[in-house]
């Protein structure tokens, strides 16, 4: 496949990629062309159909489409001149080609994330881990495949995965290290702390927040979750499961960053550290990619509050 981040100026190239946008446009000379962004796995590049011939084939932003053309470069950027145009089913490609996905491998990680659900000792919050991540086929399945986020870190396919064992792995160390801490009420909340995420991001190629998602958000909808999965569960302990709430809806530590509470327990405390910590080191990591051959400081990083630079 002719991934976007080999391509190079002057090619001709014919491969399917996802149209994430698509714009009707009229040049100076009042000339109506499409102007569209393509997306595979690597990343993006601004695409023009200037000439809309019997060559190209009807399509919607959010298709996959076989295009023909080639690269040029444009206001130091490469553009895709496009010259043909044909829709493809979603059913002849590999969604993985097209859509961001975790440098990590998925059954790996969930593999690794079971070691810590099996780790648990308490019963009832075991046999609520186990409700989730080993019994109910259908929320693995999406738990795999979901992102953590629309935008800043782990917005990919396995995001969400790669976010909880990353979040779980600081918990358990913070268990080991602070001997005070509830260990199995700790991981069960790192574990659970943004299965809200499921219902307040959709699915890709979407990878949006949805009217649930917009309305109460993945804290309030995780800790329900939560809550209604462990009413299911005969004799589990009131205190312990207001404590396992309180827990996720504080997890983003400060009423500001958007948690209806703040960390009232050593537990809650911790899993709001450990949050934070991964979601910035993600966001670092994400913003040293984005410029490779940069040796010197990146400038102002709004969303690390700090100018940036590698070591």
């Amino acid at each position: 496949m002719n991934y976007i981040n080999t391509l190079r100026d002057g090619e001709n190239i014919t491969e399917i990629y996802f149209c994430k946008s698509k714009t009707v446009a009229q040049s100076k000379a009042g000339k109506t062309y499409y102007s569209l962004q393509l997306q595979d796995k690597t990343g993006t590049i601004d695409g023009k159909i200037w000439d809309l011939s019997n060559a190209i084939e009807h399509f919607e932003a959010m298709d996959y489409i076989k295009v023909s053309g080639q690269i040029t470069t444009f206001n130091n950027s490469l553009q895709f001149n496009i010259r043909r145009v044909q829709r493809v089913s979603e059913n002849e490609i590999d969604v993985s080609d097209y859509m961001p996905v975790s440098e990590y491998n998925i059954e790996d990680m969930y593999r690794e994330l079971r070691e810590l659900i099996d780790s648990v000792g308490e019963s009832h919050l075991k046999s609520l881990l186990y409700s989730f991540f080993v019994e109910d086929e259908r929320f693995i399945k999406n738990f795999k495949k979901h992102s953590a986020a629309k935008s800043v870190h782990h917005c990919y396919i396995g995001g969400l995965l790669q976010h909880t064992l990353s979040v779980a792995k600081i918990c358990n160390f913070f268990a080991t290290n602070y001997p005070m801490l509830n260990r199995d009420l700790l991981l069960t909340a790192a574990i659970c702390h943004d299965i809200g995420k499921l219902y307040e991001i959709s699915d890709f190629p979407e990878n949006d927040y949805t009217d649930e998602g917009n309305l109460l958000g993945h804290i309030v909808m995780g800790t329900m979750m939560v809550r209604d999965r462990a009413n299911t569960i005969e004799g589990f302990p009131h205190t312990l499961l207001g404590e396992l709430e309180h827990c996720i809806l504080s997890h983003h530590g400060k009423l500001e960053f958007g948690s209806p509470k703040k960390p009232g327990l050593m537990e809650a405390m911790a899993l709001a550290y450990a949050d934070d910590t991964d979601a910035k080191m993600e966001t670092f990591k994400g913003a040293l990619e984005a410029s490779p051959e940069a040796n010197g400081w990146l400038g102002y990083q709004k969303l690390l509050d700090t100018n940036i630079r590698r070591t």
